[in-house]
């Protein structure tokens, strides 16, 4: 296994890149960032290797996002929403609107939670998030188009 400065050095862009998608804000990017690493550090003999180590890695960074995102009071809507309902992509963009994604998207079921996740906030290509899987690209396509279409669905119904 690679020290745990290999580690950082390899994956400390994939990692930051992905928090700062997550939350949209670069201060708090780089504070997930250092929480990530920390956990991965005290976990790091728990590391089974089901999965890349940049996906544990991103898992990491999902989840203490998520923790600390429930334990934040949330931000009341913003009264000019568009009258077509966006794709779920975008309003996760949009900090206004991104707590009701995170908690439409924290509702899914698997797989299509994490399709989800690391699609959108991973950016992840359907031929590796299949291969996670161990299914194919498409099986990831129709997933994850499955798993956006549950999400929209609920925030039409829960303005």
């Amino acid at each position: 296994m690679e020290t745990f400065e290999q580690i950082y050095r390899a994956y400390f862009t994939d990692v930051y890149r992905y928090c700062l998608k997550l939350c949209g804000n670069a201060d708090e990017a780089e504070e997930l960032t250092a929480e990530t690493f920390l956990k991965a550090l005290q976990a790091l003999k728990s590391y089974r290797g089901d999965c890349e180590l940049r996906v544990w890695l991103c898992q990491i960074a999902k989840n203490r996002y998520f923790s600390e995102q429930r334990k934040r009071k949330p931000e009341p809507l913003s009264d000019t929403l568009e009258s077509a309902a966006p794709s779920p992509e975008s309003l996760a963009v949009r900090s206004d609107e991104a707590e009701r994604v995170s908690e439409a998207v924290h509702r899914l079921d698997e797989p299509y939670k994490e399709v989800f996740l690391l699609r959108v906030y991973g950016e992840m290509p359907f031929e590796s998030i299949g291969k996670l899987f161990s299914k194919t690209a498409n099986w990831a396509c129709v997933t994850f188009h499955r798993a956006k279409a549950k999400i929209k669905a609920e925030l039409e119904e829960n303005p």
